[in-house]
């Protein structure tokens, strides 16, 4: 998990949450307790303190997670791609929602209620094999995202959060991949500085030719992986 305090005295974190592609065909064999929503653009999953009583799996699309802390400060925690998933907290008895997931595009999201979710990992075991599989590797990113965050300075800290948001967790990745649009100020919440380090650091990015902005920012993953992340 990434935790940091920007300029502006937000916490920050940076999650991936991403299941086994296996894990998608699996959830079509639930069919009580599952609903498919069709969101658009900036309508809420959930909100925070709502009642946790389903875990959303994304299909097609893009979410927003976000925090407000008592006193009112915001911080992006993440956003997803498909075969993100979120809300896994009421599994292991969450009963309010801790964060607010909002879709920053058309996404398509299957809703599985609590219990559905739990007779479905009893009931197949491949599932719940594959899904606890996901679960390890988020976690393995959680600690490859506090290493980052404690040793690593904001450039190269931006730069892993450029390759997450164009990859999505994936292992491949296309040599120039294209991102959500994401804001700087949006950029800065994740990284954990301010908003301009964030132009900064992305002005230096495109004259190093390992982006490119051209209505949308192309991530030119493997020459950002090597110049940035392997100095």
């Amino acid at each position: 998990m990434k935790v940091g305090i920007n300029g502006s005295g937000r916490k920050t974190r940076q999650l991936k949450a991403n299941v086994h592609p296996y894990v998608m065909e699996l959830l079509e064999n639930i069919v009580e307790g599952k609903t498919i929503l069709q969101l658009g653009k900036d309508v809420k999953v959930f909100s925070q303190g709502d009642s946790a009583e389903a875990i959303y799996f994304i299909q097609t699309g893009k979410v927003k997670v976000t925090v407000v802390s008592a006193i009112g400060n915001e911080a992006v925690l993440a956003i997803l791609g498909p075969r993100g998933f979120l809300g896994e907290g009421c599994l292991v008895g969450q009963t309010l929602r801790v964060s607010t997931a909002t879709a920053i595009q058309s996404t398509t999201i299957f809703r599985i209620e609590r219990r559905a979710m739990l007779r479905a990992l009893h009931a197949q075991p491949e599932l719940s094999e594959k899904f606890t599989a996901s679960l390890l590797a988020r976690n393995i990113d959680l600690e490859e995202d506090l290493c980052d965050q404690l040793f690593n300075h904001g450039e190269k800290r931006l730069a892993r959060v450029l390759l997450k948001l164009a990859r999505f967790g994936q292992h491949d990745a296309t040599p120039a991949a294209k991102m959500p649009r994401v804001s700087h100020e949006t950029l800065a919440e994740m990284v954990g500085t301010t908003r301009s380090r964030i132009t900064h650091f992305m002005n230096k990015f495109r004259k190093m030719g390992l982006i490119d902005y051209n209505g949308e920012i192309t991530v030119r993953a493997e020459l950002l992986t090597d110049v940035v992340l392997h100095d």
